[in-house]
């Protein structure tokens, strides 16, 4: 069972599918709703403010994409955490997913166990998120202290790793383009170029691990796990 009675919305238009996925949940203890199409979720959703909404992407009428703007257009719903469930996994497809304002992928078919351990940990960095602070593969951030840890290590980067990082692992798997990193992280403070973004990247790969950042040419970065 969970510790708190988290609510989850499950949005797809394959009836098999959320029957499916939504027994796995509630025997976790979770409060499921369900919806078929996207219009009656943005409703259940402005009701019932869910912490996640898993949302499958292609659904005829109003599709995936289009429901997520929605609901980040409204207040309640801005920070809800949102992950699309799809069998599409290119890059593009994700970039454009992230763009919408989603915060995670779910690709599918996938596994009751699986499907359950991700829901959960889309959930921790739900708890994380409010107090500022998150953890992830065996990595600690706390906004407020600027503090890193990492196998026991405790390190304090410099603001601008320290922020490029937070941004980067905010998201995992999200591919941030250079123009948004440079608006998150240097704003209007100064005119920096690509290289800047470069430089600091590598930094972080040198600090906290190479295999966690990773380089989407021509486009920008993601962190993974």
């Amino acid at each position: 069972m969970s510790e708190k009675e988290y609510k989850v919305l499950l949005v797809d238009d394959e009836p098999d599918i959320l029957e499916f996925l939504g027994y796995n949940l509630k025997r976790e203890g979770y409060k499921v709703f369900s919806s078929s199409n996207g219009k009656e979720a943005i409703s259940i959703a402005k009701k019932e403010n869910p912490e996640l909404i898993v949302l499958d992407v292609m659904m005829p009428g109003m599709d995936g994409m289009e429901v997520c703007r929605e609901l980040r257009k409204i207040t309640s719903q801005k920070n809800v955490m949102i992950a699309f469930l799809t069998a599409r996994n290119e890059d593009y497809s994700q970039i454009t997913g992230f763009d919408s304002g989603a915060d995670d992928y779910i690709t599918k078919p996938i596994k009751p166990n699986v499907f359950v351990s991700r829901v959960k940990a889309l959930l921790r960095r739900v708890e994380k998120n409010s107090s500022g602070i998150i953890e992830i593969a065996g990595i600690k951030i706390d906004r407020e202290k600027y503090l890193v840890e990492k196998s026991e290590q405790k390190m304090i980067l410099p603001k601008k790793e320290f922020e490029l990082l937070y941004l980067l692992i905010s998201k995992p798997g999200k591919v941030f383009k250079r123009e948004e990193i440079l608006n998150n992280v240097w704003g209007d403070e100064v005119v920096v170029g690509d290289r800047t973004i470069d430089v600091h990247i590598r930094k972080l790969r040198e600090k906290i691990g190479d295999d966690y950042f990773k380089t989407v040419k021509g486009v920008g970065y993601k962190f993974e796990f």
